[in-house]
């Protein structure tokens, strides 16, 4: 036990050591930078690829490879037809608009748009997401589809509500909205993924956990041993509850419990209005499934990886991938370059700690 407690007081000392470094250099780049800060700080840039050219890219360069000259020659020049007459309807609809005799809606190209969510406990991404939204919602209308990549092991409530809301403005506007899960949409993830029109999960993709977790390492014990005290003031009876140095009273503990319950309950609400198939009871305990299990719960509507929906679109649609980068000073790209290697590490621990469960 007192190696444990020696172990615990060194390891608080390098996080000490840790914390003092990144802030002194965090404030040295912050200053450098500072003079660099033009009226574009904060500001961002969108980027768009259209994914049907660069599927076209990649099976032309399989054909090349694989096939012979004489029949690569052959391919060639029927695919120069087929363009040539794509090019040809394409002048006359141009025509047909500029003459005031606009295509229909019915005869227009559905177009796809593909939107990326990579989340982590504070749902960082959101800061990409709400802007793609908006500039996708500037072109979209309901015959077109918006297609979200989501990966998530979840994070914070109010982070993720935020997450969610944004997808409510699709959804807010009669636009399908494909929600496609390749690895994990557990907890926050979750919340965002059953707004889906249309759910889709990978076999394997885990699903679920529809709970709510408080959890922290408390010391006061340690500080009573070594004679620290630690003083918290306070307006408010549950203004403090739990605390990492302070003593958690019984009291405090219950109201922790007691709002925990109640997110909980407006957790499995807001699953059951979005996804109204589900026996909500029987998949509210906080546990996970893969894709093949989800469907069975109908928690998901397809068992796919986005890959194949994004194929499978090219064929009939306009695809194009919407991303947008926020630019960011040298300063807050090291400050998020280390928080994302911390955020990394307690996720890649709290990821193993959740699969544990699972073969490997």
């Amino acid at each position: 036990m007192e190696y444990l407690i020696e172990y615990g007081l060194f390891l608080a000392k390098v996080a000490t050591l840790v914390v003092a470094f990144i802030m002194v250099v965090s404030a040295l780049v912050s200053a450098g930078s500072r003079g660099k800060r033009g009226g574009s700080a904060g500001k961002g840039e969108i980027s768009i690829v259209r994914l049907n050219d660069e599927l076209d890219d990649m099976r032309e360069t399989m054909k090349k490879t694989i096939l012979d000259k004489a029949d690569y020659k052959i391919e060639q020049k029927l695919e120069k037809k087929r363009q040539k007459q794509e090019d040809k309807e394409s002048k006359k609809k141009a025509k047909a608009r500029l003459s005031a005799t606009a295509e229909t809606e019915e005869e227009s190209r559905k177009r796809v748009y593909v939107l990326d969510f990579d989340g982590d406990i504070e749902a960082s991404a959101v800061e990409s997401l709400r802007e793609e939204i908006t500039a996708v919602l500037s072109m979209a209308t309901a015959k077109d589809e918006v297609l979200l990549r989501l990966e998530s092991p979840g994070g914070m409530v109010h982070a993720y509500g935020l997450a969610s809301s944004q997808l409510l403005r699709i959804r807010s506007q009669n636009i399908p909205l494909t929600i496609c899960v390749d690895k994990v949409a557990a907890s926050g993830g979750y919340m965002m993924a059953c707004l889906a029109s249309r759910l889709i999960a990978a076999p394997f993709a885990m699903i679920g956990s529809i709970g709510v977790l408080v959890q922290l390492p408390n010391f006061h014990r340690l500080l009573q041993k070594h004679e620290v005290d630690y003083e918290t003031i306070s307006a408010g009876e549950f203004k403090t509850t739990l605390s990492t140095f302070g003593e958690i009273t019984q009291k405090g503990r219950e109201k922790v419990k007691e709002d925990v319950e109640e997110m909980h309950t407006l957790f499995k609400s807001w699953v059951k209005d979005h996804r109204p198939a589900v026996e909500i009871d029987s998949i509210a305990t906080g546990e996970t499934w893969v894709g093949v299990q989800a469907l069975e719960r109908n928690m998901i509507d397809a068992v796919m990886t986005s890959d194949e929906c994004i194929v499978a679109a090219c064929e009939s649609a306009d695809v194009y991938s919407v991303s947008y980068e926020i630019r960011r000073s040298i300063g807050d790209k090291l400050g998020a370059a280390i928080h994302k290697t911390i955020d990394s590490t307690v996720m890649t621990w709290w990821k193993r700690v959740r699969e544990n469960g699972f073969y490997s």
